[in-house]
């Protein structure tokens, strides 16, 4: 079943229940906010404190960080991670696959407050599948008449039992950027996390597995050379905005990325996809 609802405060968004699992997912920023296989705990974290609301961001689930990853590059004012994830995305189609799959289509293009921040025309189609498996597909299109760059992520917060409890597989001798110290370096081994993490792994070819206690989940990505693992720790978490103060004990951040030298350059009527499976 796909139905489109609203909250007390009129924020839109679209609601999946079919066999496999459920899922809710917000007109603003094409943002998914649930995915949950039935029988099993909800796979993405979501803060307590999160609001929800027109024109501010989804704290948790999967943030779409679009067309720029981070900070601006030259104008610190404009919103970090850029304006995907505030705007307003139209619902092009939804359709039941069959009695287990679900699929949706949410689109945004250049409008008069994103031209005066990133001044180039553009189609933005989410594609989202929701089975016993999520699959997100972020195509971009360059409608303009001359080439523009993008970086991005899918910024997805995965619901953990508890951080001292995971590890994460699959980037062990992958060189990373540590955008906590400015260095570049080697992971030895698994990643698990005792203190503030923020690195942008780079020549990414394999599949990624967070290792739960009572679950794995694994994201494969296409189109994508660089991952980004991220936990604030309690410090940053405690000034961070819809955030409880131990938050940062059961998520963590494993995105599907551009970033860094992984960049996107689209030339006119040029498309390219960023595609996460997460199962």
């Amino acid at each position: 079943m796909i139905s489109l609802k609203k909250m007390q405060n009129r924020f839109e968004y679209i609601s999946i229940d079919n066999d496999s699992a459920s899922a809710k997912i917000a007109l603003q920023g094409a943002h998914i906010f649930e995915f949950k296989p039935h029988n099993k705990r909800a796979i993405l974290w979501m803060s307590q404190a999160s609001d929800y609301e027109n024109s501010k961001a989804i704290r948790g689930g999967i943030p779409i960080c679009w067309p720029w990853f981070g900070q601006h590059a030259t104008d610190e004012s404009f919103p970090q991670h850029g304006f995907a994830r505030t705007s307003m995305f139209s619902h092009v189609e939804s359709k039941e696959v069959d009695t287990h799959t679900t699929q949706v289509t949410l689109k945004l293009q250049h409008y008069p407050q994103s031209l005066a921040m990133f001044p180039y025309r553009f189609e933005l189609l989410v594609k989202i599948t929701v089975s016993t498996i999520l699959s997100i597909e972020l195509t971009t299109t360059n409608l303009c008449d001359k080439s523009f760059e993008i970086t991005q992520a899918l910024h997805s917060y995965f619901n953990i039992s508890h951080i001292s409890n995971v590890a994460v597989h699959g980037l062990d001798k992958k060189r990373y950027y540590d955008a906590l110290t400015g260095e570049h370096q080697e992971q030895v081994g698994d990643i698990t996390f005792s203190e503030e993490l923020d690195r942008v792994y780079q020549e990414v070819d394999s599949v990624i597995s967070l290792v739960d206690k009572a679950k794995v989940i694994n994201i494969e990505n296409e189109g994508s050379a660089s991952v980004v693992v991220w936990n604030p720790w309690c410090e940053k978490c405690s000034k961070m905005s819809a955030m409880e103060n131990d938050s940062y004990e059961t998520f963590v951040c494993i995105e599907s990325a551009n970033a860094l030298d992984d960049f996107i350059l689209l030339k006119p009527n040029e498309s390219h996809t960023l595609k996460a499976t997460i199962a």
